[in-house]
């Protein structure tokens, strides 16, 4: 008695060597929350936080002085519930992670999306706690939206070593991405 016949000997070593090759099992360490939407009468804002900003995958190589970027994008959508739902506003803010060996000090630098001053520090709970807080963030004026149309957030967040950030540096463990989304929501108030 055979235990695998010719014809299935192949696909099932495919098999296998497919599960083994595959990508390793995702650690989940990045995370977003508290994604709050605000839509009042001036404009549409979000705040959120990122959870685990720094993985300690990323520690190793932060403390040996490589940079480390993080991309927040930030998408308004359109539900529309007969076709595809429509992209409003895209907003991507970056931020940088730099470690001084020399002076042994952390500074958070905003690359693109936003204007804030460099945050220096020496305790990298410090500079955990200013990448990862994104608060007030204003994707459009309330009045630019139809105040009856079903709306909601999408965010994506991108953590990578040495601004690295594809699927080569997820698979390397250099790089981590998270999503979420929001809760449907309308700018007219229903009671």
């Amino acid at each position: 008695m055979r235990l695998l016949s010719p014809a299935r000997g192949p696909v099932t070593v495919l098999a296998v060597l497919a599960l083994l090759a595959g990508p390793p099992a995702a650690s989940a360490d990045l995370r977003i929350s508290d994604l709050d939407v605000f839509l009042n009468d001036h404009e549409v804002t979000i705040h959120f936080v990122l959870l685990d900003a720094v993985p300690a995958s990323f520690t190793e190589g932060i403390r040996s002085g490589i940079p480390t970027q993080y991309r927040y994008t930030v998408e308004l959508w359109q539900y529309n519930r007969l076709w595809r739902d429509s992209l409003l506003i895209r907003k991507v803010i970056e931020r940088q992670l730099d470690y001084n060996v020399v002076a042994k000090e952390f500074k958070v630098t905003a690359l693109r999306g936003e204007t804030r001053q460099p945050y220096l520090t020496r305790e990298l709970y410090d500079a955990q706690r200013v990448i990862s807080e994104v608060r007030g963030v204003k994707l459009t004026p309330a009045t630019a939206v139809d105040p009856n149309e079903i709306l909601y957030v999408r965010v994506r967040a991108e953590a990578a070593l040495n601004g690295e950030h594809s699927w080569v540096g997820r698979m390397s463990g250099t790089a981590e991405q998270t999503a979420r989304q929001s809760e449907y929501r309308t700018i007219f108030r229903r009671q």
